[in-house]
């Protein structure tokens, strides 16, 4: 009976602790900083089989199109892979905000961010070659997105990074804000055993 009641606190201690976490990463998600930096960075998502964004990626460059248009960054980054129907993800978003408006060039594309870590280092690289004169950037993502991508960047040594989170919303949320938690840890976790 005490090895039962013993693994019920076990378990809802670890269910509260996931709990808190999910709070507290909507939270930050949720929470778009108004700051301004030199650069914003779109992390990349799925293209159409017509070469065109997908809902939840246009949410993210109209999204860096509103930090452009208000002045709170003046360069976008965008950095994605090549994705299984055969298009690049940086080329597709750096046409589509070109033809949104934004000028050529104030969009650097990074066709090597095939995830999120990647996406962090390539655009540590970026900035240095491009001499930017802060180490200031704004991530823009899906809301559950936004915490590990901070983190991310943080560990790239970015002393400040600003989320803006992509106005698009579908029942799947539920199921990838699960899937960071363990995704947050796992980046903290190599950070301390395998960092540079």
């Amino acid at each position: 009976m005490k090895k039962i009641k013993l693994l019920f606190i076990i378990i809802s201690c670890v269910v509260g602790i996931i709990l808190i976490h999910i709070a507290l990463l909507v939270a930050d998600g949720l929470t778009d900083e108004q700051q301004t930096a030199e650069a914003g960075v779109v992390l990349g998502n799925k293209v159409n089989e017509d070469g065109t964004p997908s809902d939840r990626l246009q949410a993210r460059l109209d999204r860096a199109l509103e930090l452009y248009n208000d002045g709170l960054i003046e360069k976008v980054i965008v950095s994605g892979g090549t994705g299984i129907e055969g298009f690049d993800e940086a080329l597709v978003m750096g046409d589509y905000l070109e033809s949104h408006g934004v000028l050529p060039d104030d969009i650097i594309e990074d066709s090597n961010g095939y995830n999120t870590r990647m996406s962090a280092e390539n655009a540590k690289k970026i900035i240095q070659e491009e001499d930017f004169t802060d180490d200031e950037v704004f991530v823009i993502s899906q809301f559950y997105h936004i915490p590990r991508t901070k983190l991310a960047f943080k560990q790239e040594g970015f002393k400040q990074v600003y989320g803006a989170h992509a106005e698009y919303w579908e029942w799947r949320d539920i199921y990838s804000t699960l899937r960071e938690v363990p995704a947050y840890y796992k980046y903290l976790l190599e950070n301390i055993f395998f960092s540079k």
